[in-house]
């Protein structure tokens, strides 16, 4: 895995700050393998684990989250009491209306949206 310590360090450098992040790039660059790193970045600077909920909607398995009401659900049942919850959502733009889900988790307290 090629590691990309200056799109790394960009992002740690936005971590925890009140603003969506959102990671660009051309298909197959690197964007997903990207936010794999940072949530090991995370995990080895004292995030746990139940902290990080990461969606990939590539992956069958979360098909039945293709629905915004059903994806938003599922994210807030995952907030984490007391602590920042970490949400990567890699290929949101396969939700239709997701929007309203990135709108709605923004306003909340101790989330931080990639």
């Amino acid at each position: 895995m090629v590691q990309r310590k200056e799109y790394l360090d960009q992002l740690i450098s936005w971590k925890d700050e009140q603003v969506i992040k959102v990671v660009t790039g051309i298909r197959r660059c690197g964007k997903s393998t990207l936010l794999m790193q940072f949530q090991q970045w995370l995990k080895e600077n004292r995030v746990t684990q139940e902290q990080i909920v990461s969606v990939n909607f590539e992956e069958l398995e979360y098909e039945d989250l293709l629905d915004y009401k059903k994806l938003h659900q599922y994210l807030k049942e995952r907030l984490v009491s007391g602590k920042i919850t970490y949400i990567f959502l890699d290929e949101i733009q396969k939700v239709p209306s997701f929007e309203k889900v990135v709108d709605s988790l923004y306003v909340k307290p101790n989330v931080d949206l990639y």
